[in-house]
């Protein structure tokens, strides 16, 4: 396509006032290649738009280079469907940030022109990748109230749902339960669980098949395009599904791992698991004699918190044993129940619940150490605490001792997905998770690492039904999403509606697999030369791949090497007579960019020397774009990216920690350019720490004004 460029400059919001406008129109009709240069004082609104439309119709306008406002805002307004848009933000990195009318500020808005305009000449209209096979059903793996309420949900949407239980019937440990918590204001009765009026409203649903006695062999495919092999108690079964929840839930930790509580030892002393299942049986009884059980001493945190065993809480532990306490008591008036915990979580309305339970006199709480546990003759249980909240110890008699074991998920030890991918049959590990179902949490908690594979319940962390009926909604809602951009060859997460997709020149592929190795989210498999083999519908259009590969082979429609190089070269550089220093800033277009967005928001003024090029992950920055800046003469690079980490911030899980690993490529970089190394720095910048950013920038130019210019300048 021949490209017709008009460059449109706003000079509303301050930007007028700050810049020599004139000379900024002046300086891109002469010298960037536009047909047309237009300014106008409000371009966002209604006769701003019709200028550019009017100019794409009688002037054949396809290419709209938009100076004004921070890309973040106004993304629909400069939408166009038959033209290329370029944003560049000459309101909150220039105008709001920088002195008005400044030598140094014009040469800025001046010099991010420029470099819009080069990256215009290179993007290309996107050509969305779509399959024609899509499938819209999705599969259910895990038949617990959590994968019961996504199928149900994904059915109430109109899609079909397929679950895939491995017992002989669905339930899971809900179907175990004697009741479940309070639902409803004052949060102080337990309520039937209400779990065979689900199973029955799925086995009813025609749009809802279910898989008993059955596990999933092998996934493979994308999302859209999942082939799936179920085994069944009646044979193999082969199906195609769009997308998948995974909703296998939890087991308990081994209490036999526990030898300090008497269990295995003592026959009375149980699981919360165990008193579970008595309770729906009808009675609590000590299974040394099947006696009633009139005492009950109740043990928090056992074998969790805990060096040797999880080192995690549960959470769901300390409504456990008060719904469990509230057995005791409701079954016999006359019991007692015991509770000695390290701390009590009750979140929310649940508080009441809490306080109901410390309100009846039969069921006692004391923050404690349990330091013993003996047994009599007669197979009586004697706790020993050292009580931390009052002081001194407690010695109390019990009939049985219930341990709050924990949660485990199905996933630390068991095939669930057996994915057919380059990386591996299951989600990436992540230490920090201690075997639960990785997500980004922070911003966007459905997702794993693996497109169009949702983890819900408590196989993604420990959950109340509660919490796991509303996670198990999100998570079928997401499911029915990912289907519905794949089959219009968008992206999810965090790039929604991105139409492009990584394009590989594979000629010249050297088979190091870099790129496979590297992308955080299985999106390439390859062969047994070690040649890429991509999968469209996988990628989360991150860029990792394009910053890993050395050959410099990948691309994207409006992300590739050639683009930002282009943007990189169109920074004027002055000589080093001047005195007038150039900094390229790589920066994340997830929260870097918009902190920077918000110091001008803000009007924190910074160094004028800083030149920004939007990133969409630092994982994606090759190493090119820093030997290109450098021997451009600028003098320093500044790589600014989200937390990467065990409490990492980045929108694609790896991104910014690849970069950092990547910075010994960029020593080697500059060990052979003869330059300093302290001329290239990576930050990690949170969004809320724009008032940091004068600062940094300001710190690194010092840095620069001691080691000096590059002595490249001018070549």
């Amino acid at each position: 396509m021949e490209k017709k460029i008009g460059i449109y400059i706003c000079t509303g919001c301050g930007i007028g006032e700050a810049l020599d406008i004139e000379k900024l129109s002046t300086m891109a009709g002469n010298s960037l290649g536009a047909s047309v240069v237009k300014t106008h004082h409000f371009l966002c609104g209604e006769e701003g738009i019709k200028l550019i439309e009017g100019d794409s119709a009688t002037e054949g306008i396809n290419t709209a280079v938009i100076a004004a406002c921070s890309n973040r805002v106004n993304f629909d307004v400069f939408s166009f469907p038959n033209a290329i848009v370029e944003r560049v933000n000459l309101r909150e990195h220039v105008a709001w940030s920088h002195t008005p009318n400044d030598e140094d500020t014009q040469m800025l808005a001046e010099d991010y022109v420029r470099m819009g305009a080069a990256k215009a000449k290179r993007i290309e209209f996107s050509e969305p990748h779509i399959e024609e096979d899509i499938s819209k059903t999705v599969l259910v793996i895990g038949g617990g109230i959590t994968g019961i309420t996504a199928a149900l949900e994904v059915a109430k949407a109109g899609y079909e749902a397929i679950i895939v239980e491995k017992e002989a019937q669905l339930g899971g440990f809900m179907g175990k339960m004697h009741k479940r918590l309070p639902m409803a204001y004052p949060f102080a009765k337990l309520e039937d669980t209400g779990v065979d009026a689900k199973i029955k409203e799925v086995t009813e649903d025609p749009k809802i098949k279910v898989y008993t006695s059955a596990e999933v062999e092998k996934i493979a495919g994308q999302p859209g395009m999942f082939d799936v092999a179920i085994n069944t108690s009646g044979g193999a079964v082969d199906t195609r599904v769009g997308s998948v929840i995974m909703a296998t839930g939890w087991k308990p930790y081994d209490a036999s791992k526990l030898g300090t509580y008497g269990y295995g030892e003592y026959p009375n002393v149980i699981t919360n698991v165990m008193l579970e299942e008595m309770a729906k049986g009808g009675r609590i009884t000590r299974p040394s004699d099947g006696k009633p059980a009139k005492n009950v001493a109740f043990i928090q945190c056992a074998g969790q918190r805990e060096e040797g065993h999880l080192p995690y809480c549960s959470s769901v532990c300390c409504l456990t044993s008060l719904k469990q306490a509230t057995y005791v008591r409701e079954m016999d008036p006359d019991a007692k129940a015991y509770i000695f915990y390290k701390d009590i979580r009750t979140p929310g309305q649940y508080e009441l619940f809490y306080k109901s339970a410390q309100d009846d006199e039969g069921i006692f709480l004391t923050k404690g150490n349990v330091t013993s546990i003996n047994e009599d003759g007669l197979n009586n249980l004697m706790v020993e605490v050292e009580d931390t909240l009052l002081g001194g110890s407690i010695r109390v008699g019990v009939d049985i001792v219930v341990l709050a074991t924990g949660m485990v998920p199905t996933t630390a030890d068991e095939a669930v997905l057996n994915l057919q991918y380059r990386q591996g049959p299951g989600l990436p590990d992540l230490d920090l998770y201690n075997g639960f179902a990785d997500s980004n949490f922070i911003c966007f908690p459905f997702e794993t690492r693996r497109t169009g594979i949702y983890s819900a319940g408590a196989v993604k962390m420990p959950q109340t039904i509660s919490e796991s009926v509303e996670d198990a909604t999100g998570a079928a809602l997401k499911a029915i999403q990912v289907i519905e951009a794949v089959s219009v060859g968008k992206a999810v997460h965090p790039r929604s509606g991105d139409s492009t997709y990584p394009e590989f020149f594979l000629q010249r592929c050297t088979q190091c697999k870099r790129c496979t190795e590297e992308c955080p989210f299985g999106t390439l498999d390859e062969d047994e030369k070690g040649t890429p083999q991509p999968n469209p519908n996988r990628c989360r259009r991150c860029g990792i791949c394009l910053g890993a590969c050395p050959e410099r082979i990948i691309s994207f429609k409006n992300y590739s090497i050639d683009m930002l190089a282009s943007a990189i070269k169109a920074i004027e550089v002055p000589g080093e007579e001047e005195n007038k220093p150039r900094v390229v800033a790589f920066v994340c277009e997830n929260d870097a960019y918009p902190a920077f967005d918000m110091a001008g928001i803000n009007r924190l003024n910074y160094n004028p020397s800083i030149r920004m090029i939007s990133v969409r992950c630092l994982g994606s920055v090759n190493t090119v774009w820093i030997a290109d800046s450098l021997s451009s003469g600028v003098d320093g690079i500044i790589l600014i990216g989200c937390k990467y980490g065990d409490d990492y911030q980045c929108h694609f899980v790896k991104g910014s920690e690849l970069a950092n690993y990547r910075m010994e490529k960029v020593q080697e970089t500059l060990n052979r350019l003869v330059l300093e190394s302290d001329r290239v720095q990576l930050l990690q910048l949170a969004i809320n720490d724009y008032d940091k950013i004068p600062s940094i920038i300001g710190e690194f130019m010092e840095k620069l004004e001691e080691i000096g210019p590059n002595p490249y300048k001018g070549f």
